[in-house]
């Protein structure tokens, strides 16, 4: 009867039981990797566990969302579904046709049979949810030694190139004491009056700043590179079932 009741109010049937949620940590917000865990006895899955919870740190952490004993079953496939699309079994195997399911689901289904593995290879994918901010490329810094008027709007900065190398084409800004004070793209760089593509250190070059006329002796000239989108390498599900075997 009990068995019936589960099967029409939708909760799968089988030895499959809730982990509670941890609480949330204060502070900046963590990345959770949110598993479906399946070992082969109740002694083992409260072990690995209890493991997986002292995985991570403040970016990151693994939550059971579910867990059981036995070979990974379709009702696991469903209820990865309700987190990251992952089950991690430990010396487990697979019910008939489940592959498919994976494909079908989407679901990344990966088995153990080290424990030490388990630990180390779920640790990694949590730890590539971390969202790195990009960051900006300095290409190089120069100093304006001299200023000569040019056209309506236009001022050229007599520059020497402390390091690095100003390229035409990229990004610079002027740098005041206060801070960055303009930023553009380098339209025109000359030396001795010719056209060049870049200037390096220990050169000395004209850098014509449009846009901007307050550039004075003593500023200077960082050339960048802007930081672009999101650096991330984060693990996503490629619904297949992947084994970690120790005679592999």
């Amino acid at each position: 009867m009990i068995h019936k009741l589960k099967k029409r109010r939708g909760i799968p049937a089988g030895p499959l039981r809730v982990i509670g949620s941890r609480a949330q940590r204060p502070g900046p917000a963590v990345e959770t990797l949110e598993i479906v865990l399946k070992c082969d006895s109740f002694g083992t899955v409260e072990a690995v566990t209890t493991l997986l919870g002292k995985i991570g740190g403040r970016e990151v952490e693994i939550k059971v969302i579910h867990s059981g004993v036995g070979d990974v079953t379709k009702n696991d496939i469903l209820m990865a579904l309700t987190g990251s699309r992952l089950v991690a079994g430990f010396n487990v195997g697979l019910a008939p046709r489940l592959e498919q399911w994976t494909k079908e689901h989407g679901v990344e289904v990966r088995l153990y049979n080290i424990v030490y593995t388990l630990a180390e290879d779920l640790g990694a994918l949590a730890r590539s949810l971390i969202q790195t901010e990009p960051e900006e490329r300095i290409l190089g810094r120069a100093k304006v030694i001299a200023t000569f008027k040019s056209s309506r709007g236009s001022i050229i900065a007599g520059c020497e190139v402390l390091d690095g190398v100003l390229a035409h084409g990229r990004n610079f800004r002027v740098v005041k004491a206060m801070g960055p004070v303009f930023t553009s793209r380098i339209e025109s760089l000359q030396v001795e009056k010719r056209p060049v593509r870049e200037v390096r250190a220990g050169q000395q070059a004209g850098l014509k700043v449009t846009g901007f006329v307050d550039v004075r002796v003593g500023d200077y000239i960082e050339c960048f590179d802007p930081p672009v989108g999101r650096r991330s390498s984060a693990w996503s599900p490629r619904g297949a079932v992947l084994r970690f075997d120790e005679n592999a």
